[in-house]
C-alpha cells in the first residue's frame, strides 16, 4: 500500500519553461567554463552548489569554494530574474492529481536540488503551502512536506531527500513509497531509497530514449497520470 508520494519540483510538477537550465548555464559560463549541453543534462536535478562545481570542473574551470559561492548566488539572482519575467506555473492536472493522492490517504512530499529559500519563493507565487504551516489556510494547494537540497548531507541521487521526506511524513517503510521526476538523478534516486516504485516522467527535458538505462519502475507522461496508474496497481 503507498503511503507516500515523493515528488520532483521544476520539470516535474512544477513547469518553469526551462529556467533552472537556463539560470545554470549562464552562471557557470559566467566563471569562464563551457557548459556541455551533455553534462548540463547530466547535473540537472541535482543540488545547485553541486551542479556547479561539477560544470565547473567538466568545463575547464577550478571550482574553487569562492567561485562555486559567487556562482550559486548568480544562479539565484538569474533564477529570481528569469522566474519574476515569466512565474512559473503547476504542470497540466499535477494539482488535481495530487488533491486526489492526498484524498486516498497518501501523503504527498516535493523533492528539489533548489535550496529552501528558493523552493519556498517557487511555492508561495504558486500559491501552494506545506500543512501546518500559515500559509495553509489561504493556499490553493497542500502538500504534506518540502525537502531540499541544502538541508541533507548529499543531493540525488543519493537517497536521502525520499528518506528525510519519509521522516518529516511519519512515513516508516520504503514499500510504500513512490517517486517520480522528469531527470536520470530522480529515478536514481528513487532506486536508491528503496521505494516501491520509482517512475520517471516525460514533462521535462528528456524523452524516453534518455530513460532507457535508468533504474525506473514504469515511465509516464506526467505526474497527472499516476493515480489512475497507483488504481490499476491494485484493481
Amino acid at each position: 500500500m503507498i503511503t507516500l508520494a515523493a515528488f520532483d519540483m521544476a520539470g516535474t510538477t512544477i513547469d518553469d519553461r526551462g529556467a533552472v537550465y537556463r539560470a545554470l548555464e549562464q552562471a557557470v559560463t559566467e566563471t569562464g567554463a563551457t557548459v556541455a549541453p551533455a553534462d548540463l543534462q547530466t547535473w540537472m536535478g541535482t543540488e545547485k552548489r553541486a551542479a556547479i562545481t561539477a560544470l565547473v570542473g567538466l568545463g575547464g574551470g577550478r571550482a574553487s569554494d569562492e567561485l562555486v559561492d559567487a556562482a550559486f548566488e548568480r544562479f539565484r539572482v538569474i533564477l529570481d530574474e528569469l522566474y519574476t519575467a515569466e512565474p512559473p506555473v503547476a504542470m497540466p492536472g499535477v494539482p488535481e492529481a495530487i488533491d486526489e493522492l492526498r484524498g486516498r490517504g497518501i501523503r504527498v512530499a516535493l523533492t528539489t536540488g533548489f535550496s529552501r529559500d528558493v523552493a519556498e519563493g517557487i511555492l508561495q507565487q504558486l500559491g501552494w503551502a506545506v500543512a501546518g504551516t500559515e500559509a495553509e489556510t489561504e493556499a490553493e494547494l497542500v502538500i504534506d512536506a518540502l525537502v531540499c537540497g541544502d538541508e541533507v548531507a548529499q543531493g540525488r541521487p543519493a537517497p536521502y531527500m525520499i528518506h528525510r521526506a519519509m521522516e518529516r511524513t511519519g512515513v516508516l517503510d520504503v514499500a510504500g513509497v513512490v517517486v517520480a521526476g522528469d531527470t536520470a538523478v530522480d529515478v536514481q534516486a528513487g532506486a536508491n531509497s528503496g521505494a516501491a516504485i520509482t517512475i520517471g516522467v516525460l514533462s521535462g527535458k528528456l524523452d524516453r530514449a534518455a530513460f532507457a538505462d535508468q533504474p525506473f519502475t514504469e515511465l509516464l507522461g506526467s505526474v497527472a497520470e499516476i493515480p489512475a496508474y497507483l488504481e490499476s496497481r491494485v484493481s
